[in-house]
C-alpha cells in the first residue's frame, strides 16, 4: 500500500500541497519537516513523500484520490514556519484546480452521474452542471480539494487535480 501511494506521488508533476502553502519553491525553503500539519490532519489527508524524492522528500502532500483535503483549516495555523499560510475561508484556498477529460467522464457518454457535482463543497459553484448534465469546472471558483477526484465512480479518475499554476 505505502509502496503505491509513494508512485502515486511520483507520478504527480508537482505535488498537491495542503490548504494555504507558499508558492513551491518557498515552500520548500520554509517547510522544515516537521509533520505537524500530518499529525493534526482529523481526516489523515495529509500525507509525507518519503526518502527517494530528492527535495520533496520529507514534505506534505495530497493525494485526492486516496484521501482528498476535507478543508477543514486546521493544518495551516500549525505550521511553525508558515510554510502553510492561514486561511480564513475555504473559498479562498488555490491548492489545485480540477481538469474533466471529457473522454471518459460518465455524462460525456451518456450515462447519468453527478458524484463530482454533488460533493463539491465550494457549494456547487466549483463544479456546475453544463445543460444539466455535464459537469464544467468553473475554474475561478475551483480549490483544488481533490473530492471531485476522490469520488468520481470510474477506476482511473475522469476528473483529476493538478496544482495551479504547475509547469504541465
Amino acid at each position: 500500500m505505502l509502496k503505491e501511494i509513494l508512485e502515486k506521488i511520483a507520478n504527480y508533476r508537482e505535488p498537491l500541497r495542503p490548504p494555504g502553502a507558499l508558492d513551491e519553491e518557498l515552500f520548500l525553503k520554509h517547510c522544515i519537516r516537521c509533520r505537524r500539519c500530518v499529525e493534526v490532519c482529523p481526516y489523515k489527508s495529509i500525507k509525507v513523500i518519503k526518502k527517494g524524492l530528492g527535495k520533496n522528500s520529507g514534505t506534505p502532500v495530497i493525494i485526492p484520490r486516496d484521501i482528498p483535503c476535507y478543508l477543514c483549516m486546521i493544518c495551516p495555523p500549525e505550521c511553525p514556519t508558515d510554510a502553510l499560510q492561514p486561511i480564513l475561508k475555504k473559498e479562498q484556498v488555490q491548492m489545485g484546480i480540477a481538469k474533466i477529460d471529457q473522454e471518459t467522464c460518465l455524462p460525456y457518454m451518456g450515462i447519468i452521474c453527478r458524484a463530482c457535482y454533488e460533493r463539491c463543497p465550494i457549494y456547487t459553484e466549483a463544479i456546475i452542471l453544463k445543460d444539466e448534465i455535464y459537469p464544467v469546472v468553473v475554474e475561478e471558483k475551483c480549490v483544488g480539494c481533490g473530492i471531485c477526484e476522490n469520488v468520481c465512480p470510474n477506476e482511473e479518475p475522469s476528473i483529476v487535480v493538478i496544482k495551479r499554476n504547475a509547469s504541465k
